[in-house]
Order: structure tokens, then sequence, then C-alpha cells
């Protein structure tokens, strides 16, 4: 079987207006360093992806966190990470970030964890890669975007065989048993992105 070693979390480098946002990112830590999973992120010490990594580090866990060099100081760069990358641009980036998991799970955020999941969707779309997606509906954050893609879907944008397949849930204690059963029925998650030829 197959098995996850690293899970990349997109999500907000503010806390946002519901304690269950920070509540799930401290808790989805905890589940990642107690199954030994490696937590792949975005390298700051703020709101959720800060909480996210205190949690893992906490309990005994390992983080990469991966920061373009223009945000060391504006994301308050998390400097106790076990790995600590830091690139040029934004687009060397999400390429490690890509990299260096076997699966990706958005947590509440903003734009830019919004535009991190949906380049996600469309590379799973696009059958760049087949790693598995989850979208964590932590009280009910998600659900506009999740009505969107229906909507897409009702008019015909999103249809098969072109579905930008993807995983749901809204307990944190759910992620972990989705995405290793996704891995555990298919084959090993490709480590690089298929080339576009």
């Amino acid at each position: 079987m197959h098995r996850i070693r690293k899970v990349c979390v997109y999500c907000g480098s503010s806390s946002g207006a519901d304690a269950a946002f920070i509540a799930a990112a401290q808790q989805f830590g905890r589940i990642l360093a107690e199954n030994r999973i490696g937590l792949v992120y975005g390298g700051g010490d703020m709101g959720l992806m800060g909480a996210t990594a205190h949690a893992v580090l906490r309990a005994g866990g390992h983080v990469t966190g991966i920061i373009p060099r223009f945000l060391q100081k504006r994301e308050h760069m998390l400097e106790s990470v076990q790995e600590l990358l830091i690139v040029e641009d934004m687009h060397e980036r999400k390429r490690l970030m890509f990299e260096k998991a076997d699966a990706f799970v958005a947590l509440p955020g903003g734009v830019g964890t919004l535009e991190e999941l949906v380049e996600q969707l469309t590379w799973v779309q696009l059958e760049r890669h087949d790693k598995p997606v989850l979208i964590a509906d932590i009280a009910g954050f998600w659900r506009p975007l999740l009505a969107l893609l229906d909507h897409m879907r009702e008019q015909a944008f999103i249809r098969p065989p072109s579905e930008p397949h993807y995983l749901v849930c809204d307990r944190v204690e759910e992620i972990l048993p989705m995405l290793e059963a996704t891995v555990s029925h298919g084959r090993k998650p490709r480590r690089e992105l298929r080339p576009e030829l």
C-alpha cells in the first residue's frame, strides 16, 4: 500500500473570523505529527499557517516551510522548522510545494489560498498529476466555492471526462483517512508534473 509521507496545507496567513478555523488548523497539525506525516506549507508564522506549523512542531512532527524572499517579513517567516527554503518568487514556491507533497489540503484562507487550491484542481483536471486534493470545509467556509463548482457543472463548463477530481470533508479527523484511502486504492502519486508535450 502506498503511503502519504507529506501533506501540503494551503491556508490563510490570518486567523479568520471563526475560532473553529484556528482550532481545525491546530488539530490537523497534531494529527499529522501523530501519524508521522510531514507538513509542507508556506513558511509563515501568522494565522492558520502559523497555527498549523506550531501544532506539528509541538507534537514532535516535521515541517517544511517554503517562502519567497519578499514575504519573509510580511508573513513573519517561521525559523524553527526543520526544513526552511527561501525562494525567489511565488512560482518557485508553488513548484517546490508540489514536488515535496504527496497530497494537498485546503483549510480556510483568502485569495492566495484560493489561487493555490484552484491551481491544483486545474492540474488534476488537465491530468498533470494524480495526487489527491482535499477541500476541508470547516464551518462551511468553502460552501460558496463548492456551490460555484456545481454551477459550473450545471452550465456545462465542467463535464466528464474533464472533471477536476477532489475530496471534500467538514471534519478535521476525516482528512487523513480520506487521503490515505485515495492513495491506497490508486498508484503511487507522481512526484513531478507530467510533461506538457
